[in-house]
Parts: structure tokens; C-alpha cells; sequence
């Protein structure tokens, strides 16, 4: 088992961390990190425990540490806020630790990879150029993770021209507290600060080209990003604007033929499918479907021909883990198993 470190270790992203690491049995977390003012108290006495299953005394009983101590462990996954991540990943990249970021921070670097690993694994060959001893590896926003990948299957097969999205997003990617409870009771938000520019940028440098430079695809996309009052789950309507002409019962069959790396080399993370398209006309719910694949498959479903596209869907994906933890956890582990990481 591999020793591994979490940075923000008692938010909602780190607890998830912490609840895949402690399943997989590739990784060890021993060193959590959380704010200054956490620092010496026990990972018991200090958080505010939010999801389904409560950790192992092993993690409970560890001792918090803050960003002024040095990190012990070669692998970090960090759930630390944006304007924190930017210069504390950077310096633990420049003294050899590889960091596998949940932050936005690094995404748009130049040498920085956004990876999906069923979507653009080779793209891991810019962190060659990062210059420093060790270095940083990101996953896309929580709504981005879920798009991308039905996206690279009907670009590889049919070719993309343009898409359209309207998001409604869960609570829980706002973090914890997040959005107050006046705010989205009895109603929807319909704007998410930065969001929508998030997943223009990422989702184009995510689909494009890395040759010594990121060369971002040039699809056209427009995105309207909501916040509901759903507990975990992003649902996103999308209009695809195909190059070809497929009949629906092809278009779904290459949706739920579609596999990646992380199938191929049958990684403990990854789903068997990527994608489970549902053929009733009431999916797929975030109640329902946000845990296939075990928090990590895309599920697709209203799949109908469009008027003024080629087709329309709706996709669900678990933000806290296909978008969060469980995305930058994938990552690890498939760079481990092409052998790309010297630990």
C-alpha cells in the first residue's frame, strides 16, 4: 500500500477522499492536514462527519497537522479552496511531491493536465514540461467530470460540432455549509459563480490536443449552470450538434459500448461502463442513479433525435466523486499502473 497525504482533510471533498482511500486497497492515508487553528487535535474531535459512512478509528484517531509542517508522503491529494491550493501545490510540486488536485487553481496552467483518465490519459505527458522535481495533476469541475466523457464518445464516433447544456446542479457542490437553506428552499438558483466558464474552458482543453502545448478543441459550447436542492448528484440536459448523421439506436449503442484506459487495465476506481444509458422515460434521478458504478458511471438517459441539433440528452453524474475525489483517485491510480509514478 501506497502512503498518501489529504490537504483539507475535514471539508466535504476531503472526508470523500478519505472515505474512497480507506476502500482501495492501493493507498494508505496517513497524514491529514486541515486548517491551523485543527492543528494537533485528533480527526475525531474536529470534524463535522457528512457522508453515508463513518471512518475507520484508524482515521479517526489520527492526529490533524496544518501547511506549515512538512508533508511525510510522496502522494498528495488535495481538497484545499482555490486561493489556498495555488501556491501550496506549486511548492510541494517544486519539492518532488505529486499532487493530484481537486482545486481549480492549477487547470488552466500550461503544463498542467485536466484529466479524465477515460477521456485524455495521454494528456498526462505535459507534467514533463512543469520543471520541477515533482508535480500537479488536476481533475475538471464536478460538471465537467460527467460531460466529457459521453462527449468523447460521440466525437471519436460521429464527430462534434456544438453543444448545449443546462445544468442543475447539487448542493453539495458548493461545499459545507454551502448554499443556506433560505436561499434554495422552495426555489432554484440560476447562476453559479464561474461555472459556466469553467466548463467552456476545461471541457475544450479536456477534448483537445496536447504536442508540446495544449491546443484546446474549438467546439462551440454555451452552458447555463443552476443550483437545486439536491443533496449530491449533477443532472445536465445536453444538445449535441454532430458532423454525422446516426440513427438513435446507433448513437446509443456507441454510448454504452464506450470504454477507456482505466477499463481496459481494469483499475479498482473505474466502472466496468463508464456510461449506463437507461431506456425509461423518467431517467435518470439523482436519487436513483447518482451511486452506479459505485459514485463513478455517467448515466444517460432521454436520448431523443433533435430538431435544431443532432440529439438530446440528460446525463447524471456524483459530483463528490466522479467530480471530486473519486476522479483525482482514478488518476492516481492509473499513472500507478502504467508505471508513470516513481514513488
Amino acid at each position: 500500500m501506497i502512503e498518501v497525504s489529504i490537504l483539507g482533510s475535514t471539508g466535504l471533498v476531503g472526508q470523500r477522499f478519505i472515505q474512497l482511500l480507506s476502500q482501495n486497497p492501493s493507498f494508505k492515508v496517513v497524514y491529514l492536514v486541515a486548517s491551523t487553528k485543527r492543528r494537533g487535535s485528533l480527526f475525531k474531535d474536529s470534524v463535522n462527519w457528512l457522508l453515508e459512512e463513518n471512518p475507520s478509528e484508524a482515521i479517526l484517531d489520527q492526529t490533524l497537522h496544518d501547511l506549515t509542517e512538512e508533508i511525510p508522503t510522496k502522494i498528495v491529494f488535495s481538497a484545499l479552496p482555490s486561493d489556498i491550493a495555488g501556491p501550496v501545490e506549486e511548492e510541494l510540486a517544486k519539492i518532488g511531491h505529486i499532487v493530484f488536485s481537486n482545486a481549480s487553481a492549477h487547470r488552466y496552467d500550461p503544463f498542467v493536465p485536466i484529466i479524465v483518465p477515460e477521456v485524455n490519459p495521454e494528456h498526462f505527458n505535459a507534467v514533463k514540461f512543469q520543471g520541477t522535481k515533482g508535480f500537479i495533476i488536476t481533475n475538471p469541475n464536478c460538471s465537467t467530470a460527467g460531460l466529457v466523457i459521453p462527449l468523447k464518445a460521440i466525437k471519436d464516433k460521429f464527430g462534434l460540432k456544438g453543444v448545449l447544456l443546462v445544468t442543475m446542479q447539487a448542493l453539495s457542490g458548493a461545499g459545507f455549509p454551502g448554499v443556506s437553506a433560505l436561499s434554495i428552499y422552495d426555489n432554484l438558483i440560476p447562476y453559479i459563480e464561474k461555472e459556466e466558464e469553467k466548463i467552456k474552458k476545461e471541457t475544450r482543453k479536456i477534448l483537445g490536443k496536447f504536442e508540446n502545448v495544449f491546443e484546446p478543441d474549438n467546439l462551440k459550447l454555451d452552458a447555463r449552470c443552476n443550483r437545486v436542492g439536491v443533496r449530491e448528484g449533477h443532472t445536465e440536459v445536453v444538445f449535441v450538434a454532430l458532423e454525422d448523421n446516426p440513427s438513435k439506436e446507433k448513437f446509443i449503442e456507441t454510448l454504452k459500448e464506450f470504454k477507456g484506459l482505466p477499463q481496459e487495465l481494469d483499475l479498482i476506481s473505474s466502472p466496468g461502463s463508464p456510461i449506463n444509458v437507461r431506456s425509461e422515460i423518467d431517467r435518470p434521478q439523482p436519487y436513483l442513479d447518482r451511486l452506479n458504478g459505485k459514485g463513478m458511471t455517467v448515466t444517460v438517459g432521454r436520448v431523443e433525435k433533435s430538431s435544431l441539433f443532432s440529439f438530446t440528452f440528460t446525463i447524471l453524474s456524483h459530483n463528490t466523486i466522479r467530480g471530486a475525489a473519486g476522479g483525482s483517485i482514478e488518476n492516481a491510480e492509473l499513472f500507478l499502473k502504467e508505471g508513470l509514478l516513481d514513488v
